[in-house]
């Protein structure tokens, strides 16, 4: 319960990395709320979490809309006083395909949610971030930043963007309590993953609670690393 009392705010959170994080944020003591589109969603991992005896919030959200995201940071700071953890999970596919054939809506979407959002997020969150005792930031991203394939060009661009933009902040707020690191889980079995790769059987992938305790490590107020790129361990 070393998170009791803290409160950490999940993206993505109705299913997936970001369900499998909140659960573990709750199982150590935080008030975590869950953000998500899908209202059904974030209500199942509401109820794992409250029957575990976890407390939790639903803030469902649509990250495209920037100006809903803006309020965040101060309805946290007008409900609870503080925010102490931001996990930034929630990410945009778009379609894969040949760079010239993008479309401009499906790059304004995928842009739009790994991006933009993100900036979003630090502007809104971050100030109540820089003065927790203990303020941490996580930010799941890909290793197809570092390995672009072909047809992944939207979502592995508008990745390393918001890896560059996640590291500025990092580097900014060196010498103050905050701890900012980027995640990277590795081929996990999602929905996503799904999608992108129908023939796969998911039972030779490992689930999504395998990386969960990870990134909740990332968010503990031990936590040294700062301004990282963490890949995921395999057990």
């Amino acid at each position: 319960m070393s998170l009791y009392g803290q409160i950490a705010l999940v993206t993505g959170a109705s299913r997936g990395i970001g369900a499998a994080t909140a659960l573990e944020l709750a199982a150590r003591g935080a008030h975590v709320i869950l953000t998500g589109r899908t209202q059904g969603g974030l209500e199942e991992v509401d109820d794992k979490i409250r029957a575990a005896g976890g407390k939790s919030t639903l803030l469902p959200l649509d990250l495209m809309e920037g100006d809903d995201v803006d309020k965040i940071g101060p309805s946290l700071f007008e409900r609870f006083g503080r925010l102490d953890i931001l996990v930034s999970n929630a990410a945009a596919l778009g379609k894969l395909t040949p760079v010239p054939h993008i479309l401009p809506k499906d790059w304004a979407a995928v842009v739009g949610v790994n991006l933009t959002a993100n900036w979003h997020l630090i502007r809104s969150c971050g100030p109540l971030l820089n003065i927790a005792p203990a303020g941490r930031a996580v930010f799941v991203t890909t290793g197809r930043v570092q390995r672009p394939r072909s047809y992944w060009g939207a979502y592995g661009a508008t990745k390393a963007a918001m890896e560059h933009l996640v590291l500025t902040w990092a580097d900014e707020t060196r010498g103050t309590n905050l701890r900012v690191n980027l995640f990277d889980p590795g081929v996990v079995r999602t929905r996503l993953r799904a999608d992108i790769m129908p023939g796969e059987d998911p039972a030779t992938l490992p689930p999504p609670e395998s990386v969960a305790p990870q990134i909740a490590d990332l968010c503990m107020p031990e936590t040294t690393a700062h301004g990282r790129v963490v890949e995921a361990e395999r057990v």
